[in-house]
């Protein structure tokens, strides 16, 4: 049953204020982001704020320097749920427009990366699945807050705890059950979303544990873009259309570009990670997690090339998406795709089974740009 339309924040203990059961220096509140219903939890260094519709991760501040990492579009957000097709003048008129008109910082792809098939969209599934237009149950417990959702076009249902550890350190647990009777091969794709100020033209610097890479396809950005398609390469020497390469390690400087570009994470390694590094503000911004989990990262880069609405040749944003699949795609042409640089493009899901992952984002301040970090799989991370 889905909730109805009043808040469905909530609190396991009944009567008591979420600042009151808050450990000391955290703080966990109710809030509006953007006009968007959340939850914001924070302590003295950092604050997370997750929206109500969506379970998007809308801001990571750090608060000394009042600068959050993450994406927020340039025009207006809107809660999923009150998204309407009279709207499509302001967000576009296409299958994503209103994926597009809720966007924000780090969203989830499931149980698709990328745009259904035509039957599944007439069935009721969006671009990037339901997860990432859902309404959640928000639980605040201390210094962390559960979000959990039911997702009945896709029979699964989604569940994710953030916990803030210290020194800057954001620990993600995430489950998904298949309701079904049958195995699913699914989607599965953290869409964390860079912007200004923190990304800046030449200024933001990357290290990614990226190996073998590829371009997508002509048909991303309707041919626009100067990336070579269909190229393979290695991280971060990315081929573009006039003979050149472009080193991926910084971001453009470019007025105008954009693409979209899929790389195996280091199979050598258990852990794989990026680490964004911004030469102004002196931070560093990035998640770890596990390779076996998520075996694939996705750079999309959108920086005042698409001329149509929503974007209006106005955003400047940089997508650094690890999960399950590479390239943007429906169901059946990421079955039929099957595997990439030998590893798989897709995950399955056993039939009544429940999968589990861990992941942390962080965001501490940093003189000079690291090149590497140290993870335990547990609240315990360092830069290098």
């Amino acid at each position: 049953m889905m909730p109805n339309r009043r808040s469905v924040l909530t609190n396991r203990r009944q009567h008591e204020p979420w600042s009151a059961r808050a450990s000391k220096g955290a703080h966990v509140k109710s809030s509006f982001f953007k006009g968007r219903r959340s939850v914001e939890i924070g302590t003295d260094g950092i604050r997370l704020t997750a929206t109500e519709e969506g379970g998007q991760v809308a801001e990571l501040l750090h608060i000394k320097s009042g600068v959050s990492p993450l994406y927020v579009p340039e025009w207006p957000s809107v809660e999923p749920s009150e998204y309407s097709a009279k709207l499509d003048g302001r967000y576009g008129q296409n299958a994503e427009s209103r994926l597009v008109a809720s966007l924000l910082g780090h969203s989830i792809c499931l149980d698709v990366f990328g745009t259904p098939g035509v039957e599944e969209i007439a069935a009721g599934i969006p671009v990037h699945g339901e997860a990432s237009i859902a309404r959640y149950v928000l639980e605040p417990t201390d210094d962390s807050v559960h979000m959990s959702a039911s997702l009945p076009n896709a029979q699964m249902a989604f569940r994710r705890r953030i916990d803030l550890a210290e020194n800057g350190l954001v620990h993600f647990y995430e489950s998904v059950e298949n309701l079904a009777s049958t195995d699913r091969p699914i989607g599965w794709t953290q869409h964390v979303t860079l912007g200004p100020p923190f990304l800046e033209r030449g200024t933001t610097h990357f290290s990614v544990s990226a190996k073998e890479s590829k371009v997508l396809g002509q048909n991303f950005n309707n041919g626009l873009g100067m990336q070579e398609p269909d190229a393979t390469f290695e991280w971060p020497f990315c081929p573009r259309k006039d003979g050149t390469v472009e080193d991926l390690r910084t971001f453009t400087t470019d007025a105008v570009s954009g693409g979209f570009t899929a790389h195996r994470m280091d199979p050598n390694t258990p852990h794989a990670f990026f680490i964004a590094w911004s030469e102004r503000f002196k931070l560093a911004f990035g998640y770890v997690w596990r390779r076996e989990d998520f075996p694939w990262l996705s750079r999309w880069e959108e920086n005042h090339l698409r001329p149509w609405a929503p974007w209006n040749s106005q955003a400047l944003a940089l997508g650094m998406e690890f999960g399950v699949s590479p390239m943007v795609e429906s169901r059946r042409e990421m079955v039929e795709r099957g595997r990439m640089f030998d590893t798989p493009t897709f995950r399955w899901i056993p039939a009544r089974t429940k999968l589990s992952v861990e992941y942390c984002a962080f965001l501490r301040e940093a003189v000079d740009m690291p090149r590497s970090l140290t993870w335990d799989g547990g609240n315990s991370l360092e830069l290098h």
